[in-house]
C-alpha cells in the first residue's frame, strides 16, 4: 500500500528560542515537507503553554502557506467552543480564497489550555465552558454552513438576514473533525465528515474510534465514504541511540505537563539528559517511548507501515518531536528537518 505522509507542528519553543526564532524552525520545516511532497502540514491550538507557540492556527496556517507552495496547510486543530462559528468561518473562507484548494479545517472540542485561560477565551467571545462545549456540534455545522457559497439565512426579530463568509467564495476548505474518544467520531460519521482521531496522544481507543466511524457513516456534499488517518509522534535519525537521545526533550515537556509540575520550555537534549524524572515522570515517559516510532529510517518506515496497514489507512500525520542539541543555531531545527527528510526518503 502506498503511504501518504503528513505533518502535525505545535511550533515547540526550546530554552534556547524565543518565540520568533521558533516560528522562522517551523516555516523552514514547513517548506522541507513541501519540497519532499508531503501531502499537508497542519498546525495545533493551544494556549499558555512555554514550550508551544501553536496559539493562534489561522494567523500561522496564512504564513506558512504564503511559504510553501503545494502542500495543503491546516488546523490540527482549531478548538471550536474558543470561539465564534461566524470567526472560524471567516478565518478559513479568506484563507482558502487566498490559497485555493490548499487549505484544511481541522475542528477539535478539546480546551486546548488551562481551566484559566479556557475561562478567558470563552467568556472573551460570550460563551461559558459547559455551553459551549454542549452546542459543538451545532457550531460545527453553522461553520460549515456559513463557509458555503451560498451562505446561511439567520432569522432576527422576525426579519430574515444572508449571512456569508465571504463575499464571492468559490471554493471552500476541507473540514475535519478530530477527536480522541469516541464522541466526534460518532459526530464525523453523522454528518459525513472526514475524521482523524488523535492515535499520537493516547495510542487507546484508536480501534473502536475507527469502527465507530465507518460503521456509522452518512455519505454526503463533503465526502462519499469515510475518510481517516492517524497521527504518529515520530524520530527519526541516523542510529537508534541518536534517535533517542533527540526524544529526551520532548518526554521531558509531557511528562511535566501530565503530572501538573511547573511547564518551562523544551530543554536541549543535553539538559534533558541531565534532569531528573520523578518516578511517576519517569513511567510516563516510558509510556511515551513505547508509542512514539523512534529510530533508523528503514525501522520507523516499517513501523509506520504497520500501523497504517493495522488500521487500514492509507495516510499517516507525523509529529516530528526531535529535539535540539546545545549549539544548534535558535532558528533553525535540523533534527526535526531530518526526520522528514530520512522519513520520505523511505516512504515517499
Amino acid at each position: 500500500m502506498a503511504l501518504a505522509l503528513s505533518v502535525l507542528d505545535l511550533v515547540p519553543v526550546r530554552s534556547d528560542q524565543t518565540t520568533s526564532d521558533a516560528v522562522r524552525a517551523s516555516t523552514q520545516l514547513a517548506r522541507t515537507a513541501d519540497r519532499l511532497g508531503f501531502t499537508r502540514y497542519w498546525v495545533a491550538e493551544h494556549h499558555n503553554m512555554p514550550a508551544v507557540a501553536a496559539t493562534n492556527p489561522p494567523v500561522l496556517i496564512a504564513m506558512l502557506a504564503a511559504a510553501t507552495e503545494r502542500i495543503r496547510v491546516g488546523s490540527g486543530g482549531v478548538m471550536l467552543p474558543n470561539h465564534a462559528p461566524l470567526v472560524v468561518a471567516e478565518q478559513f473562507g479568506l484563507l482558502e480564497a487566498a490559497n485555493p484548494g490548499r487549505i484544511d479545517l481541522g475542528i477539535g472540542r478539546a480546551p486546548g489550555s488551562d481551566p484559566v485561560t479556557s475561562w478567558a477565551l470563552r467568556h472573551g467571545g460570550g460563551g461559558v465552558d459547559d455551553e459551549a462545549v454542549n452546542r459543538f456540534p451545532e457550531y460545527v455545522e453553522n461553520v460549515m454552513a456559513m463557509l458555503s457559497p451560498e451562505g446561511v439565512g439567520l432569522n432576527l426579530r422576525g426579519r430574515q438576514y444572508p449571512l456569508h463568509a465571504t463575499p464571492a467564495a468559490t471554493s471552500v476548505p476541507e473540514v475535519w473533525l478530530l477527536g480522541s474518544s469516541d464522541y466526534s467520531a460518532r459526530l464525523a460519521a453523522q454528518l459525513g465528515l472526514p475524521y482523524v482521531f488523535a492515535h499520537h496522544f493516547s495510542g487507546q481507543g484508536t480501534a473502536e474510534a475507527l469502527a465507530l466511524y465507518r460503521g456509522g457513516f452518512k455519505p454526503s456534499e463533503y465526502a462519499a465514504a469515510p475518510r481517516t488517518f492517524l497521527t504518529a509522534n515520530v524520530v527519526v535519525a541516523g542510529t537508534e541511540e541518536e534517535a533517542q537521545r533527540l526524544l529526551l526533550p520532548n518526554l521531558h515537556s509531557m511528562a511535566a505537563l501530565r503530572t501538573g509540575a511547573p511547564l518551562t520550555p523544551q530543554l536541549l537534549v543535553q539538559d534533558a539528559e541531565a534532569a531528573p524524572l520523578t518516578p511517576d515522570q519517569e513511567a510516563i515517559a516510558d509510556g511515551m517511548r513505547r508509542r512514539a516510532y523512534v529510530g533508523t529510517a528503514d525501522q520507523v518506515a516499517a513501523g509506520l507501515t504497520e500501523l497504517a496497514d493495522q488500521f487500514d489507512v492509507d495516510e499517516v500525520m507525523v509529529h516530528p518531536v526531535a529535539g535540539a542539541l546545545t549549539g544548534t543555531p535558535a532558528d533553525q531545527a535540523p533534527a526535526r528537518e531530518e526526520t522528514l527528510e530520512l522519513l520520505a526518503a523511505a516512504l515517499l
